[in-house]
């Protein structure tokens, strides 16, 4: 636990080498301090040094395996005092073979033995108390990016869905206008089959980019409102005013066509006479400006949209960006307007 810590860090590899040099160094001064002579200082201290890291490998395997609760928590206490009495007793019996002839080392070894147990054992316990927050902090980190991981892919299977829910709906209008158009017009079906070709190609294309240039974005527009044009010919009249600059921004793909589909739906479905759909683009502030404005009968409400039109795309505005003040609608004087507000990316 306490080396995982560091291990993807470039210094890791000396922290573990570091420990046990400054604890040797603690050890030797410290004897010398209480008259201990400098060869069985050195041996003493190198080897308390080395049942040290031993002890501090163990804690670490330990704790790396196991999450101390209400129930096991007291082997947080006792596990490092029984780990240090240990290593001192180990480290007691080597150094009484070690120096079996220095009866004058092993009385100060042997009355040094409690106060090694203490000191060591305060060490470990401090360590053992660092490991199991360690270890719980981890597991909650863990927790969380599995969590944020789940979260982003649903995130991202509701958008594909809502993205592809396009699709089918205008394809099969389309496909319903060519039938029509295939015994009263030929050429005209054509003319439509290839221009829905080329604009579900270039659809498809955007399909996995997360955000394409307005410049894009008014391309695809265009080309479905040429395929609209040859369902409803004249009726269907554009007007189409873009900014200067803006043309770069990055927004979403397809996130205007909902717009203007659910402009064409209720402002030519139901008419004879010439519609004309206005469409604007501007920037103002940290914001592309999006306005779609379409006829529709004064006598009735203003339309709302159906199916997964504008409640669609008010629901991935929200999956992407998080707000739901982006999307505005109003009707007046025969006329439905529809605002939308995109956070540019760049």
């Amino acid at each position: 636990m306490y080396l995982n810590a560091f291990s993807s860090s470039s210094f890791g590899k000396w922290i573990f080498p570091g420990i046990g040099f400054i604890w040797f160094l603690g050890t030797y001064f410290l004897l010398i301090q209480q008259g201990m002579e400098e060869e069985p200082a050195l041996v003493d201290a190198f080897f308390f040094a080395l049942f040290f890291l031993g002890g501090f490998l163990l804690l670490d395997r330990v704790f790396r395996h196991y999450t101390p609760n209400r129930k096991n928590g007291f082997l947080l206490v006792l596990f490092p005092i029984l780990l240090s009495g240990g290593l001192v007793w180990d480290h007691a019996q080597l150094l009484d073979w070690w120096f079996a002839e220095e009866p004058y080392y092993l009385e100060m070894l042997q009355s040094s033995f409690l106060y090694r147990w203490l000191f060591l054992g305060v060490v470990i316990q401090l360590l053992a108390l660092l490991a199991a927050v360690i270890s719980k902090l981890a597991g909650q980190e863990e927790l969380s990016r599995r969590e944020g991981q789940l979260l982003q892919l649903s995130k991202d299977a509701e958008l594909a869905q809502l993205r592809q829910q396009l699709q089918p709906h205008f394809l099969f209008n389309s496909l319903n206008s060519i039938h029509a158009l295939v015994l009263a017009s030929p050429q005209r079906a054509r003319e439509m089959v290839l221009l829905l070709s080329d604009f579900l190609r270039g659809t498809l294309r955007s399909e996995g980019q997360s955000w394409i240039s307005l410049a894009d974005e008014i391309k695809y527009l265009e080309m479905y409102f040429d395929i609209e044009r040859v369902r409803f010919g004249h009726r269907l009249v554009v007007g189409l005013e873009v900014e200067e600059g803006v043309e770069g921004l990055k927004i979403p793909p397809l996130l205007v066509q909902p717009l203007v589909e659910n402009a064409i739906k209720y402002g030519l479905y139901g008419t004879l006479g010439e519609v004309k759909i206005s469409l604007r683009f501007q920037k103002e502030g940290n914001y592309l400006q999006v306005a779609v404005e379409n006829p529709f009968d004064g006598q009735d409400s203003a339309p709302e949209g159906t199916g997964f039109g504008l409640s669609s795309l008010e629901r991935r505005l929200f999956l992407i960006f998080g707000r739901t003040d982006l999307l505005e609608k109003s009707g007046a004087k025969g006329i439905f307007r529809v605002h939308l507000k995109i956070p540019v990316a760049g």
